[in-house]
Formats: structure tokens, sequence, C-alpha cells
């Protein structure tokens, strides 16, 4: 079980008798004098609890206490009060403080609070790892990454789509991954011990395709690019699925059908047949949180083919990421982590010749530009997208003489 606790207090007194009355207790104490230094220390894998000074300069006990529950909400967060503070710190309870205790606070009242955090922690942290070894036999959760709600979603809709017996669209923009995903929902079904067929459409006719099925009996049959299908074998798919083939029907596509249909170029039976169950994969552009999630993954998976060790992704290369434009989608960012394994990257970081404010300031720059450019320009839906006060988003666009009408096309 845990024993770890992080105490931060910009006061060094109390953090030096505090950190021996955990220490007498066999605890162990990483002490923070302020918010940047304990932020550092902070993750979904922490696996201890935090206690914090409720007043602090700069960043405070309720910075912290947000900070923290942004990351993890399960994260127990002690705040520590002065006199006359006991309404703030019923405050920050209703906010999600684990509990609160007022200064001076006696050793054996203080240790039975923290005795309760950290079991409470380790219930947690024991319940996320059985989660996780159940998940592991879940494809959807082994090989679709991203911890956005949007993420989750896809994880949800593939699974669900799995279950069922008809066809499914997969759609997304060009290198959002549609083939992954399609073999994703077949081996999340009941097919999955059975073949799973990939073909390009562009070149597939009538003969070609009743083969297709042929071989992939009991299995599923991926078409990827499904618009672009030759019209005599649209028509000849169409009445294959009229007759309930033994092959289940996956079709990609990264143009929109309806307009397809609509323009006379694809056949409406088959359109109205196959999107009855439509996935669609969500852009980079619209999960930016995901980037950092995917990168680390896409850099493991490149190091271990070129055998090479691979380098630390930092919070300012996240940062990076995450301001730029990803058109090409996972599978640009697939190829910027091959090039950041082998030395050749193109991301940007930041100046770490210049101190932790200037640096904190470049990210934050990067960030407000990157979210201006996925938005277009609307300054409304930057702010949105990054949960700033509109106020707010403005005051910190005119400190870095951003104009949002310039991200506009």
């Amino acid at each position: 079980m845990t024993r770890s606790v992080l105490l931060v207090d910009d006061d060094a007194a109390i953090r030096e008798a505090l950190g021996q009355t955990l220490e007498l207790a066999d605890l162990t104490c990483i002490a923070a004098g302020s918010f940047v230094v304990a932020a550092d220390h902070i993750s979904r894998e922490f696996d201890g609890v935090v206690i914090s000074d409720i007043r602090m300069p700069g960043r405070d006990g309720f910075h912290l206490l947000a900070h923290v529950r942004s990351i993890d909400p399960d994260l127990p967060v002690i705040l520590l009060t002065g006199e006359g503070d006991i309404p703030m710190a019923v405050k920050a309870m209703g906010e999600g403080a684990f509990d609160f205790l007022e200064k001076p606070c006696a050793a054996k009242e203080l240790l039975a609070v923290v005795e309760r955090a950290i079991k409470t922690r380790a219930l947690v942290l024991e319940n996320r790892q059985l989660r996780q070894l159940v998940e592991s036999g879940d494809p959807a959760a082994r090989m679709l990454f991203g911890n956005s709600e949007l993420a989750q979603g896809l994880r949800g809709q593939v699974r669900r789509v799995a279950q069922t017996g008809g066809e499914v669209l997969v759609t997304g923009a060009q290198g959002t991954g549609i083939s992954k995903v399609a073999e994703v929902i077949h081996l999340s079904s009941l097919r999955s011990k059975r073949p799973f067929l990939k073909r390009a459409a562009h070149d597939l006719d009538p003969t070609a395709l009743a083969d297709a099925f042929a071989q992939g009996e009991g299995g599923s049959l991926f078409i990827d690019e499904i618009a672009v299908l030759p019209a005599q074998s649209q028509l000849a798919l169409a009445e294959a699925l009229d007759g309930a083939p033994a092959t289940r029907l996956i079709a990609g596509s990264t143009r929109d059908l309806a307009i397809e249909m609509e323009e006379g170029r694809f056949n409406a039976d088959l359109y109205y047949r196959i999107t009855v169950m439509p996935v669609r994969i969500p852009s980079l552009s619209e999960r930016p949180r995901d980037i950092p999630v995917l990168f680390r993954h896409y850099v493991a998976q490149a190091a271990e083919q070129s055998g090479q060790r691979a380098p630390e992704v930092t919070p300012q290369i996240d940062a990076a990421l995450m301001a730029r434009e990803w058109s090409g989608n996972a599978r640009a960012l697939m190829s910027e982590a091959m090039r950041f394994v082998i030395g050749m990257s193109e991301t940007p970081d930041v100046d770490e010749s210049v101190g932790l404010v200037a640096q904190l300031a470049q990210i934050e720059q990067s960030l407000i530009e990157g979210a201006l450019r996925r938005a277009q320009g609307q300054a409304s839906d930057a702010a949105r997208a990054l949960k700033l006060p509109r106020k707010t988003f403005y005051d910190k666009c005119a400190r870095y003489a951003i104009k949002p009408e310039d991200f506009r096309p």
C-alpha cells in the first residue's frame, strides 16, 4: 500500500515540523514550498495523497486543488487552514477536497486523516489496476488510444456495433485510422476467430467481390474507400447484402457518401444499407488533449521498431504538438514520432535557456495559437476549448500580441 504524502506549504518551519510527524509514522514525505514545485509530482499514477496549506502567495491551495482534480479527481487533497479560514475550507470540501484540518493540528488528528486518505487512494489504484486487467482483453481499449470524451465515445461505439451482425460504415478524415478501427470492430465481435479481409474498392470488380465474400465466410470483409467502388460492383454488393451473406461487411470512407449518392456517384440502395450503423472517427483537431497520449504510444512503437531508446517527451513538447495542425491526423503524428526517435523532429521546443516563468509563457502562447488555429480565428470557440473566460482569453491574447483575425481563413 502507498505511503507517500506530498506536503505543500510555503512556510519552511511548518513543512519541517509536519514532515517529521509524517516520517515518524513511517510515511514518505515529499516537501514542496509552492504550487510550481508540487505540480511536478502530481499525476494519475501518483501513489500517495496531497496535504496543502490554503493560504500561499501566488497560486494558493484552491488553485492546487483545482489542478489536482483536473488531472485525477480521485487523488485525495487534505487542506490545512489557519484561524478564520474554516468557511474557506468548507467551500473547498464542496469543490472536492478530501478533508481539512485547522492549524496547528495535533499529530494524532493529522495522521488519522492521512491514513484514511491513503486507504482511499490505495483502493482507487487497486480498482484501476483490476479494470486495466479486464480491459486488456478488450481490443477497443488495447488498440484505440486517447483519454478525451471523444476517444471514450469512439471506443464505446465500436464495442456496440461489434456485437451486432449488420453492416458497418466507418468514416473519418484522411489518416484517422479507418482500417484500424474496422479491424477493432472485427476483433471485438463474435467473428473475431474467423478471417478479416481487406480490399481496396477502386479495383474490386463483381467477380473479385464475390471471391472476397467467399474467402471471408464467417468473418468480416473490409472495403476501403467504398465511395470509389465501380458502379457494377456497387450494384453487385447491394444484391449480395440482400442475400444475407455469411461474411460481414465493414466499409470505410473519407468521403461524404450522402453527397456522393445525391450527385449520382453512389448507389442509393447500397447507401441506405451500409449507413444503418455508422462509426465516425474524430480528427485530432477535435481532440487535441489526446495528441500527447497518441504521440507517446507512437514514440514507443517507433523506438522498438528502430532498436533505439525512446527519447523523453517533455511537457514543452506536448504543448508544441498540441498547438500544431495535424491535417494528416494519426498518420502524420506517427511519422513525426519516427522522426522524433531518430533525431529529425520538426516539433519546436521551448527555449530552456530562459527561466521557468518564460518557459511557461511560451507554452501558454503556443496553446492559445493552436486553439485559435483549430477554431479558425473564432475567439469564443478557442476560449471555450481552453476552458477560459472570454475576458481572460482576450487578456492573454493581448499579452502575447495574438490577433484572432490572423487565424481566420
